[in-house]
């Protein structure tokens, strides 16, 4: 959000003053004052909020994984499981891939989308597109670049997720480009012949991967996942949802770009961070049985609860 964080409306993460932050906290959130623009997934449906004003973007429930364009005025998003753009106020809806796909991410420049979909190897894979639409090009792995690309299945409409979130997770194939331009965290890629899942970062240039979550097999021998990543604007963090099955909640890593330095950040149940400044973000925690979009201060642990839903997308 270049500097100017969630901070400028919300005194982050929350109302100036305990009192505040107390009544926004209670058995009924009210929504935060912030001009931010934020875009979230419910029931299907994606919104546009700033503050409590709420706009619904999208007319069926066949919606997910929403991302605003770096100048902010499109989003693209996954419809019937397939990339498209809309405007940032839901007009000119168009599909830019006919292939089915994970959650979208833009690149810095805003001429291209990344995705994740099936792969040459009939594994999982990243591929990019023309933000226009266009003619579709592997990135990873890198041994497809020179290769057919897969012929497009029939997909199944997204209208039946799996049954808990730990099973629509497990699988969740959306992606993040760097600050730069030069990278794109994904899950999967070359780790997976070694371990169970595990999480990588990929060179755009020279299609080079190197894994910096891996679960099971030769990895840490740990069942679980790391999915959904982002990129701090700077560049220097990245923060992803993780799980491990030893009983372990889902919760958000963060970690420096090479993967070291890892470490918890937020609450148990928290997921889909994405960055708004160096010290704070916008992510899907729980509250009261349900998933809210909310902001927090990633230094002093405040929260502020913006608008029930999930997998937010906050407007640079």
């Amino acid at each position: 959000m270049n500097g100017k964080t969630i901070t400028k409306a919300l005194t982050i993460a929350g109302l100036t003053g305990t009192a505040g932050l107390t009544a926004l906290l209670g058995a009924a959130p009210a929504h935060a004052t912030t001009t931010e623009s934020v875009a979230y997934v419910r029931a299907g449906v994606i919104y546009r909020s700033a503050g409590a004003t709420e706009t619904r973007l999208t007319e069926d429930a066949l919606n997910a994984r929403p991302r605003f364009s770096p100048d902010g005025t499109e989003l693209a998003y996954l419809h019937d499981g397939k990339v498209w753009v809309m405007d940032a106020d839901g007009a000119n809806k168009h599909q830019v891939s006919d292939r089915p796909a994970g959650g979208p991410a833009w690149s810095p420049d805003g001429r291209s989308i990344a995705f994740a979909a099936l792969s040459c190897t009939g594994g999982p894979g990243v591929f990019r597109v023309p933000a226009a639409g266009g003619t579709t090009e592997a990135l990873f792995p890198a041994s497809c670049r020179d290769q057919e690309l897969p012929q497009v299945a029939a997909a199944e409409s997204v209208s039946s997720p799996a049954a808990t979130l730990v099973d629509r997770l497990r699988t969740d194939d959306a992606v993040a480009w760097s600050p730069d331009g030069t990278q794109i965290a994904f899950r999967g890629g070359e780790c997976e012949s070694i371990a169970d899942n595990c999480l990588s970062i990929g060179t755009v240039t020279t299609g080079r991967e190197r894994a910096i979550d891996v679960y099971g097999g030769g990895g840490n021998g740990t069942s679980g996942f790391g999915v959904v990543p982002a990129w701090r604007a700077d560049g220097k963090k990245v923060a992803w949802t993780t799980y491990a099955a030893d009983g372990t909640a889902v919760a958000v890593t963060e970690a420096n770009s090479d993967g070291s330095g890892r470490h918890a950040v937020g609450k148990a149940d928290d997921r889909e961070l994405v960055y708004t400044g160096t010290s704070t973000a916008v992510l899907t925690g729980a509250l009261n049985g349900h998933s809210w979009v909310t902001a927090v201060d990633l230094s002093t642990g405040k929260r502020t609860p913006l608008h029930q839903g999930s997998q937010p997308t906050v407007a640079p």
